[in-house]
């Protein structure tokens, strides 16, 4: 049997996120279309509604299966051990960031455990994983709409909204579409 391990293979652009399903996700893509219709677009328009939970990492594509069934089972063995809840703690707003701010250890410790999955480490440098959880909804945007892109989230965003989370691991195309490899039900 051949190491497909070893191959020359292409190497693709990855990330995993935490992506709110349900009431608040369709509050938050609302708050996106609306700002970037009246404010212009900013940074946070790059990407769908989301929680980063790791950097950008180049990996083999023919390495996927490995990454996906490493992840899989930090998934069941946190959620076997674990009930996995992620807090909306505030809606804030920063200079030049707004944002929910979110709290979840135990999802930060199923990323640290597929992080440490001994196969994986061979095919990749320390893997950046984040510690501050939140979801963008606004930043690298002009000064000069700070005060109606605030005004905005807090008329259109409720952080009591109804939602369920998801763990998707994402594949980045280098025209910046995306494609969902895998998701699993966070709660």
């Amino acid at each position: 049997m051949a190491n497909c391990y070893g191959s020359r293979s292409p190497l693709g652009s990855f990330i995993i996120y935490a992506c709110p399903v349900g009431e608040l996700n369709k509050q938050i893509e609302k708050y996106f279309d609306l700002s970037r219709e009246l404010y212009g677009a900013n940074s946070a328009h790059k990407y769908m509604p989301h929680c980063t939970l790791t950097g950008f990492f180049n990996a083999k594509l023919d390495l996927i299966p490995v990454y996906l069934e490493a992840l899989d089972r930090a998934y069941i063995e946190a959620k076997n051990n674990h009930f996995l809840e992620i807090e909306i703690e505030q809606l804030t707003f920063k200079e030049n960031w707004y944002g929910l701010e979110l709290q979840c250890d135990r999802l930060k410790q199923l990323i640290a455990n597929f992080a440490q999955t001994e196969t994986l480490a061979k095919y990749f440098d320390k893997l950046r994983l984040k510690d501050w959880l939140h979801l963008s909804l606004a930043y690298d945007f002009n000064s000069e709409h700070e005060t109606q892109l605030k005004q905005l989230a807090i008329e259109t965003i409720d952080i009591k909204a109804n939602v369920n989370w998801e763990l998707r691991f994402y594949q980045k195309n280098p025209d910046w579409s995306w494609k969902c490899l895998q998701s699993w039900a966070i709660n």
